[in-house]
């Protein structure tokens, strides 16, 4: 990255975080919600992101998130068939019911469910649906399965999750094309239409 380059990020930060000071805990859902997230009412919210793929994030009334709660939206464990489909990516989306509470520092994953009238507690990690009116603590790593099934599942979501007419120059991939700004709005594109079947969102 030359000096210039990192220049441009850092006012592009800068001006970011000016951006997001003019929301509280409790206005920064209209923020979300022009990226695409789904947002009900009366919500607080603490993290000033909602994971790299917000518009697969859909979260209901009264609910409260803590801070430091990350928003997995994306299944970065597909990069490990990199070398075999250079391009491939799969993502989830991340529901959250009415009436919930998201304790700090939890890890949210991809396709899950949290239930309404629930409670997450502090670091936990979610990696299933959890039931309505439960509350769930904890690490919940445990065994997955075998890497080739594993690797069947993330090629069979990639076909269906990649956005069609995609610009890739030679001897690049999807992700990191010179067209990647305008791979990513059709990805969003995509993707809000297959998880939510809308045909128009904002841009």
């Amino acid at each position: 990255m030359t000096l210039f380059n990192a220049l441009i990020n850092t006012i592009k930060h800068i001006l970011h975080s000016i951006k997001l000071s003019r929301y509280d805990r409790f206005t920064i859902s209209e923020y979300f919600r022009k990226q695409g997230a789904q947002i009900g009412q009366k919500c607080s919210i603490i993290p000033r992101a909602l994971g790299t793929e917000p518009y697969l994030v859909k979260i209901g009334n009264n609910v409260t998130i803590a801070n430091g709660v990350k928003f997995n939206t994306r299944d970065d464990s597909a990069c490990f068939f990199r070398k075999e489909i250079p391009d491939i990516h799969v993502f989830g989306a991340i529901v959250i019911e009415d009436n919930c509470v998201i304790g700090r520092d939890s890890i949210l994953f991809p396709n899950i469910t949290i239930g309404e009238n629930s409670i997450v507690g502090a670091r936990s990690v979610v990696v299933t649906d959890i039931p309505p009116n439960s509350i769930v603590i904890g690490v919940s790593a445990r065994p997955f399965g075998s890497i080739q099934k594993y690797r069947e599942k993330c090629v069979a979501k990639w076909r269906e999750q990649k956005p069609p007419n995609c610009l890739i120059e030679e001897g690049s991939d999807w992700w990191h094309s010179k067209h990647y700004e305008e791979n990513r709005k059709k990805l969003k594109l995509h993707l809000v239409n297959l998880f939510w079947g809308q045909s128009k969102i904002n841009e």
